[in-house]
């Protein structure tokens, strides 16, 4: 019996002994680190916090008159939270990708111009992308490589640079003023930003995960980024073709 029991020991010994490091590969957390290529990674946030926040360095701008941004998220969470903030100097809502609730999305240009119904948000992954273009204002939302009704705002603006993109909370000062209350919890990959309007073929290519080049003004594979706080980076496997 002593035998057997030392046995079993060992065994568990092994186990442990393989499991661990996989588990360090899986999960990495990273505070105020800087770095480029997140390709085939996911960032995990998993408490709500006014701390944790993840700085894209996006490429420079002086205005723009459309753009499409795309990106892929999951949360449970039923409160309202901001997916993607964009503040410059005495506008911090120049841009602002806003979930009200698990069911209806804004979009911010300086203020609220349009509000969608959309299917509820959850645990699964969706893919979601929001165009506009100023000269008629139309916005549109796609989930999933499905079109939204299309809606109109802001018509001959533009959203004017030298500002700071931030995953996760919403400014209230640039790159900071941030309130708990407002944080995203969840998995959020994939973010892609272009100075243009996508054309529907591309949205559906684009939501389908597989992409050759990434957004001129956001790339997930090549645009620099700043963690502060606690996130979590795994990897996934969201290609399907």
């Amino acid at each position: 019996q002593g035998e057997s029991s030392l046995l079993e020991t060992d065994t568990i010994g092994d186990r442990m002994k393989l499991f661990i490091p996989i588990v360090l590969v899986m999960c990495i957390y990273l505070s105020g680190s800087d770095s480029a290529d997140l390709n085939g990674k996911s960032l995990i946030i998993d408490k709500k916090t006014a701390t944790t926040s993840v700085r894209l360095h996006a490429a420079d701008f002086s205005s723009l008159t459309a753009f499409t941004i795309c990106l892929r998220a999951a949360s449970e969470d039923t409160v309202s939270y901001s997916l993607l903030s964009y503040a410059r100097k005495g506008s911090f809502n120049e841009l602002l990708l806003w979930q009200d609730s698990k069911s209806q999305f804004t979009l911010y240009l300086t203020r609220p111009v349009a509000v969608f119904s959309l299917p509820e948000m959850n645990s699964l992954l969706r893919h979601i992308c929001v165009t506009w273009e100023s000269q008629g204002g139309e916005i549109t939302v796609w989930v999933n490589g499905r079109r939204s009704a299309q809606k109109v705002g802001a018509k001959g603006q533009v959203v004017r640079g030298s500002g700071q993109f931030i995953l996760g909370q919403e400014q209230d000062s640039v790159g900071g003023g941030f309130d708990d209350s407002q944080s995203f919890v969840g998995e959020i990959t994939d973010v892609h930003m272009w100075d243009h309007v996508l054309q529907a073929n591309d949205i559906k290519k684009v939501s389908q995960g597989c992409l050759r080049h990434g957004g001129n003004i956001i790339d997930w594979g090549a645009t620099r980024y700043t963690f502060d706080g606690i996130v979590g980076i795994e990897g996934n496997m969201d290609c399907t073709l």
